[in-house]
């Protein structure tokens, strides 16, 4: 690593030390249209350089795809990385857009070990839980997650957007390193109950999303009209007609705090959620997501960036502001739950 890698910090109170800033794998693969995996590649190498140590994905992103891009990676660097993937979004084989959540111990462990394979190591470094089936208890599937850290085919627990009592039950069974949830200036839910237990419990917080899924940057203003087709982000409300544009305009006050430092509206945006650290007081680790090297580069520059107290004050109004839900169903967030 290069003498200028970001500074890091430990994923809860039972976590492995990372870097303050992760990479978010996704869209190497899947969602976010056409890739090039030579630049992808690239983006990965450089991460690594800056001081990105957690590379988070799921077996669902890209059916498995995705975590078979990055095995070579992953084992060229082994005792460098901190893998992050996660279970729980089943495709059946007869319809690949449809997602069926499943916490059943039994899926549990089928799922883990077509990880394994797939990543090609012995033992996964962190291990979510995707989202959650309301169908069967949390302790039931906490204890099975438990037991595949007793087995050595895990390291340490994850949750993702799951509310605070879900997490307090989880707890309760077995430490959880981190929660991954949306967290961003446009969706700042997760701060009335899960952020709360979180730091309660000691559990990291990783947010997924921390640039609005791109719209925070201003590379687009209207998922119809500037984005593929095969873009993910098409189905979702606030990127779309109205909405959309009552949005754009929000970007306004970032602009403002941007120029004021002579820097992306991007990194103010990352650095806001950076921030979040010292504001709730417990470790906050992003996990924006880039295939291009240069853009990582923006991405970890923005954790140098200090927003003083005028300027969180500009930019706190935002979130409540925003038009439509971050998913066209919000059963499945902890806010649809909560």
């Amino acid at each position: 690593m290069t003498d200028g890698a970001i500074p890091t910090a430990r994923l809860g109170d039972t976590g492995p030390e990372v870097g303050v800033q992760g990479l978010g794998c996704m869209g190497m693969s899947f969602a976010y249209g056409p890739t090039d995996a030579k630049e992808s590649r690239a983006t990965l190498e450089r991460a690594l350089e800056l001081g990105i140590t957690l590379y988070d994905t799921a077996d669902a992103y890209g059916n498995g795809e995705n975590e078979k891009f990055l095995s070579p990676f992953f084992k060229a660097h082994r005792d460098e990385v901190v893998i992050a993937t996660k279970f729980a979004l089943s495709i059946p084989p007869e319809d690949p857009t449809r997602r069926i959540i499943r916490n059943d111990p039994p899926y549990i462990r089928q799922a883990v070990e077509a990880s394994l394979k797939r990543l090609d190591v012995d033992a996964i470094d962190l291990y979510y839980m995707h989202r959650r089936d309301l169908h069967v208890p949390i302790v039931e599937s906490v204890g099975t997650m438990a037991e595949l850290v007793r087995e050595g085919k895990v390291k340490h627990l994850g949750l993702s957007e799951v509310t605070a009592s879900e997490l307090r039950a989880a707890q309760a069974v077995h430490p959880i390193a981190a929660v991954q949830s949306e967290w961003s200036l446009f969706s700042r839910d997760i701060e009335a109950k899960v952020v709360p237990a979180a730091r309660e419990l000691g559990v990291a917080l990783v947010p997924y999303s921390p640039l609005g899924r791109g719209f925070l940057t201003g590379s687009f203003t209207n998922a119809d009209k500037d984005l593929t087709a095969d873009d993910f982000r098409r189905q979702q409300p606030r990127f779309t007609g109205e909405n959309a544009a009552a949005n754009a305009a929000l970007l306004e006050p970032i602009r403002t705090v941007a120029e004021a430092h002579g820097v992306s509206l991007g990194q103010i945006a990352l650095a806001w959620v950076q921030q979040q650290t010292t504001v709730h007081d417990l470790p906050v680790i992003p996990i924006p997501g880039t295939r291009k090297p240069g853009r990582v580069e923006e991405n970890a520059a923005a954790t140098t960036i200090e927003l003083t107290k005028e300027e969180l004050e500009l930019l706190e109004p935002i979130a409540a502001q925003v038009a439509g839900d971050r998913y066209a169903d919000m059963r499945f967030s902890s806010a649809g739950r909560e």
